[in-house]
């Protein structure tokens, strides 16, 4: 962009604030800066930062140590590396998925994104592809877009990552996850998702980056890393903005 254009840009975007003036993603009070949030809601959001667990990405109460592990994450490995996310799935935090997911909050993804790509730095170096958990078409067409996929695009557009929403498919509309048992979730997601023809030779060997809003249970990203394993993957990470933490 040349140094006019440039400075046209700037001019148009003061403008444009003077005459909206920005607001809080969370809460619309006015903020300084377009894509932030007021300090009360950020005192609010429950960014998750080291120390955690290696592999869950859970925080921990307290520094045990570099690289150790959850009880969970030993007791019951997920099938992927590891997760990340920027927050915990509670007050803020929960309020900014929704109104992403529910109230046409589209524009949430772009600022929601580059926290993810912050909070997932390290799984996004080494130039993985970014793989959004699919919608199944009719929740699609329903919602209108796929917020995993807004999501991912934003932490590609940061990160500099490849994008790929043409690899999942997900071929059954399930239930929601919430309140099911471990049995009761498999056979909800059983049959759920399948690979795009040709999807197999542009996974072989790559990292992969499954990419959600919400990691609740684990077993919708579960299903799909073991799916892109068979197919060749050579690693699998999970990025998503929020986490529910259940023990603290």
């Amino acid at each position: 962009m040349s140094f006019a254009r440039a400075a046209a840009a700037r001019a148009a975007s003061a403008a444009l604030d003077f005459a909206v003036p920005p607001q809080c993603l969370a809460c619309a009070k006015p903020v300084t800066n377009a894509g932030g949030v007021c300090a009360g809601c950020w005192s609010r959001l429950g960014l998750i930062e080291r120390p955690f667990c290696e592999r869950l990405g859970t925080p921990f109460p307290a520094d045990y140590g570099p690289g150790l592990l959850s009880p969970a994450a030993i007791a019951r490995p997920p099938a992927y590396d590891r997760a990340r996310a920027a927050a915990r799935f509670d007050g803020v935090a929960r309020e900014l998925v929704h109104r992403l997911k529910y109230a046409d909050g589209a524009h949430l993804a772009r600022p929601l994104g580059a926290m993810m790509a912050r909070a997932g730095h390290e799984l996004l170096s080494g130039e993985p592809l970014l793989l959004p958990v699919p919608l199944h078409r009719l929740r699609l067409w329903t919602r209108r877009f796929n917020q995993a996929a807004l999501l991912a695009r934003a932490v590609a557009r940061t990160s500099g990552a490849t994008l790929r929403t043409d690899l999942l498919i997900r071929r059954k509309r399930t239930a929601p996850q919430v309140g099911l048992s471990a049995a009761q979730r498999a056979q909800n997601l059983a049959g759920a998702f399948s690979l795009a023809e040709g999807a197999s030779a542009a996974l072989a060997g790559r990292a992969v980056v499954l990419v959600d809003d919400v990691l609740t249970t684990g077993a919708t990203v579960d299903r799909l890393a073991r799916l892109v394993r068979r197919a060749g993957a050579a690693s699998v990470d999970v990025l998503v903005f929020a986490l529910v933490v259940k023990d603290g």
